[in-house]
C-alpha cells in the first residue's frame, strides 16, 4: 500500500532570481514557499524540499494547499519607454 501522497505528482511554477550570494527561489502560486542556494541546481532542490515540506505543514494544519489554476504567460509591450532598469 503506498503512503499518502506517494506517486501523486503536481507541478508549480518557480521563479530563480539572481542574488548576490547565489539565487533566491520562489513559487509564483504559492510565495510563501521561498529558499537560497548558491548554485541554481541548489536552488532548485532546496525550492523542492521546501515545497515538501509546505504540503506536509499544511496536511498537518488541515489548511488547503493553494491551487495550481492560475495562467501563467509572457506579455509583450512594445515601445520606447519600455526598458531595463539599472
Amino acid at each position: 500500500m503506498a503512503a499518502e501522497g506517494e506517486g501523486i505528482m503536481g507541478s508549480f511554477m518557480a521563479r530563480c532570481t539572481r542574488i548576490l550570494s547565489g539565487y533566491m527561489g520562489q513559487l509564483v502560486e504559492w510565495p510563501e514557499v521561498v529558499t537560497e542556494g548558491v548554485t541554481l541546481e541548489e536552488c532548485r532542490a532546496m525550492l523542492r524540499d521546501a515545497l515538501r515540506e509546505m504540503i506536509s505543514a499544511y496536511r498537518d494544519m488541515g489548511r488547503s494547499i493553494p491551487s495550481q489554476t492560475d495562467l501563467l504567460e509572457p506579455l509583450v509591450v512594445e515601445g520606447h519607454d519600455v526598458r531595463p532598469t539599472v
